[in-house]
């Protein structure tokens, strides 16, 4: 399978990210782009949530994944998720009712260190 052309800087519009598929560099599908959280305060996108798993909607799990943990690939307009299918399945995630408090830095440092990324907010 020939690699794919990955961009690491490009410009989106939100709108166009969610429902987004994602996909691992394997080619394996991770799940699809439910939602974009945004800090104003810091004027950053802090997770792309990330719907994986269940059937037709029903049993996702959900996961914050960091902005710089996402590449764009331009051969076949995909994010590209640098984890196997087993790591996402052991990451920090959520269901739909029962979501974290987005702003606690504490989980955020813990998500942004599980996907080998610094908290923006630490820098």
């Amino acid at each position: 399978m020939a690699r794919k052309e990955v961009v690491r800087s490009y410009l989106i519009r939100g709108t166009k990210l969610i429902g987004k598929e994602v996909e691992n560099r394997a080619g394996e599908d991770l799940g699809d782009i439910e939602d974009i959280v945004i800090d104003l305060s810091q004027g950053r996108i802090a997770y792309a949530v990330l719907s994986f798993g269940g059937f037709l909607g029903a049993g996702d799990r959900f996961f914050a994944i960091p902005p710089e943990a996402l590449e764009w690939s331009a051969d076949d307009d995909r994010l590209i998720l640098d984890v196997d299918k087993r790591s996402l399945e052991r990451a920090p995630g959520f269901d739909k009712d029962n979501g974290p408090d987005m702003a606690d830095r504490a989980w955020g440092s813990s998500i942004y260190r599980f996907y080998g990324r610094s908290p923006y907010w630490e820098e």
